[in-house]
């Protein structure tokens, strides 16, 4: 499923919440990734990277700029864990986020 999901538990789900769900699709549980807990970066650790800044414009969007700086839309989740904002949603126009690199780099502080 990809490099972010490699070092994720799962745990099986059948909260009475899905009960009606999970009835209909004549299930009895559902397998889900737990919550990642991603590391906290040190000053160190940020002093190795270059940070280029980037002003979030209207239909910006993680994926989009994922793809743009790393090759990859599926690296948007970098960008979201360096500027800690889970989502783009989080993200105003005119804010100016960080766009960590060499993405090579970035993951190796995640052991990929």
């Amino acid at each position: 499923m990809g490099i972010r999901y490699d070092n994720r538990a799962k745990r099986r789900n059948s909260e009475s919440l899905y009960e009606d769900i999970l009835e209909a699709r004549d299930m009895k549980s559902v397998v889900q990734y737990t919550t990642p807990k991603f590391p906290r970066i040190a000053p160190e650790m940020r002093a190795t990277l270059v940070r280029n800044k980037y002003v979030w414009k209207m239909g910006d969007s993680y994926q989009k700029l994922a793809e743009a700086f790393y090759g990859d839309p599926k690296m948007w989740w970098v960008l979201a864990w360096y500027n800690k904002k889970p989502t783009d949603a989080l993200v105003k126009i005119g804010d100016t986020i960080r766009i960590p690199q060499p993405l090579e780099r970035v993951l190796e502080f995640f052991g990929v």
